[in-house]
């Protein structure tokens, strides 16, 4: 009942905030609803299944919740089923999707050599992609591990960083290195990195390779030029699989198109190349970052319309022909 209703009964009251006609009372053991008849039926499903969660492990929390209470609402199936397949367990925590597109996307990793993950920040996109990775490494599905990123700012410039070359990328990189010490035993990260087993490089380092029976992350790709993410698909070699995640709302190239978004045009119609499109429902961090990617997008939106708008009435009507 602890893992079910959470600290504070925290999780009780983001059941009753999912059916506000629900009055929900605990007593030991025993859980009461009451109130409306179609939202107390709908509550004592989710109910139902955020036991199956728990009995199978799953460390609940809002997004749990939530979710579930969307998967049960659209009639996708059963969340106990669609969240409760872990990834990876590490240290004691299991890595699982906790929403429905989060599922979808590692479906797609499985069923696709190439799979780009595209969706606002906070989807779990990455870390996700880099649990597939870890899981194919620990599973000799692959030989080694390639985690890739775009050297560029956002929106600032550095300068010159002091120090090596390793130096002068590393804090581009770290997010990456943060990942792998939490999937794996932070002593044994070092072994791989030093064999080559895993390999966290910039992007411009994969000019002239093949990947061969490797498992290929690429992040933050909506900061690649068409011309680096063209470079960095046909790194593609035998017995490999490729992730490139990104979040096309947030370029920070200084001019130019994005490669991520071209990419979208270029090869929607490729068989065995996937494009998983996550939303502001798959956002697992605060609750308040998925209003405010929701915000962005209502103002970015009607931005361009304003935009097209102001186009139509400066365009002229027609011409009178000269003879």
């Amino acid at each position: 009942m602890v893992r079910l209703l959470g600290p504070q009964d925290r999780l009780l009251s983001t059941i009753e905030k999912q059916y506000p006609g629900v009055d929900v009372l605990v007593r030991g053991n025993h859980v009461t609803l009451s109130g409306d008849p179609v939202q107390v039926d709908a509550a004592r499903t989710l109910v139902d299944e955020l036991v199956q969660l728990v009995r199978s492990g799953a460390d609940l929390g809002p997004v749990e919740v939530a979710s579930s209470a969307r998967i049960l609402g659209s009639g996708s199936g059963s969340p106990a089923e669609l969240l409760s397949q872990a990834i990876l367990t590490s240290r004691g925590k299991s890595i699982r999707p906790k929403t429905l597109g989060q599922k979808n996307y590692v479906d797609a990793i499985d069923l696709n050599t190439i799979v780009f993950g595209i969706g606002p920040a906070g989807t779990g996109k990455t870390y996700l992609a880099m649990a597939k990775a870890v899981q194919a490494l620990q599973r000799k599905e692959v030989d080694r591990i390639i985690l890739s990123r775009p050297a560029i700012e956002a929106g600032e410039r550095l300068g010159f960083l002091p120090g090596t070359l390793t130096d002068k990328i590393d804090p581009y990189l770290r997010p990456l290195y943060d990942a792998l010490n939490e999937m794996m035993d932070p002593e044994l990260v070092p072994k791989l990195l030093a064999s080559g087993t895993v390999e966290v490089a910039p992007l411009a380092y994969m000019r002239g390779r093949t990947l061969n029976n490797s498992f290929v992350v690429l992040d933050e790709a909506q900061n690649t030029t068409p011309e680096q993410m063209k470079m960095f698909l046909t790194r593609l070699g035998f017995g490999s699989k490729m992730v490139v995640t990104g979040d096309i709302t947030q370029v920070d190239l200084p001019a130019g198109a994005s490669g991520l978004q071209l990419v979208t045009k270029v090869l929607g119609n490729i068989d065995d190349i996937h494009f998983a499109r996550l939303t502001s429902d798959d956002v697992v961090r605060h609750s308040l970052v998925g209003q405010i990617v929701d915000a962005y997008t209502k103002y970015d939106a009607q931005k361009q319309l304003e935009k097209f708008e102001r186009g139509e009435k400066s365009r002229p009507i027609g011409r009178k022909n000269r003879r």
